[in-house]
């Protein structure tokens, strides 16, 4: 009992210590990893439609994530990505360059979920998850 007790109040000491957040931000970085590498086996398997879908997931996802870490941007319920992207960009999270690219991340995104297939190819795709790769180690680490 004693030891249960201890590791409690150890608990207890992280949590006011801040510790568990970054224990958190730990686990939505691995989950969003998890996801970026089933759109990297999905593409080297020839679905590339569909690992342009899941990747669009992770970008959208991270752009939620990144709203709510800001205290000056409140988020509506359930905004699209464009809506986020436009207020991220406002307020100056990311460049203009940035919010550019993250748009034409969403338009193919849009167009694989949306079965318009010959509007992108494999290579648009590889870009695309390049693209969210380098996103996310810039904002997530």
């Amino acid at each position: 009992m004693e030891i249960a007790n201890n590791i409690l109040i150890a608990a207890l000491d992280d949590m006011r210590g801040g510790y568990l957040v970054g224990m958190k931000e730990l686990v939505e970085a691995e989950i969003f990893s998890d996801f970026m590498d089933q759109a990297e086996e999905l593409y080297s398997k020839g679905y590339h439609p569909a690992a342009a879908v899941v990747a669009g997931c992770v970008l959208e996802d991270a752009l939620r994530k990144l709203c709510e870490q800001q205290s000056k941007i409140e988020l509506r319920d359930k905004p699209k990505l464009s809506w986020m992207n436009d207020r991220l960009k406002e307020h100056d999270i990311y460049n203009m360059l940035t919010h550019k690219k993250i748009t034409a991340n969403a338009e193919l995104r849009n167009k694989a979920a949306h079965g318009e297939w010959e509007e992108f190819d494999k290579d648009d795709v590889k870009e695309m998850m390049s693209s969210i790769n380098t996103f996310m180690q810039k904002h997530f680490g």
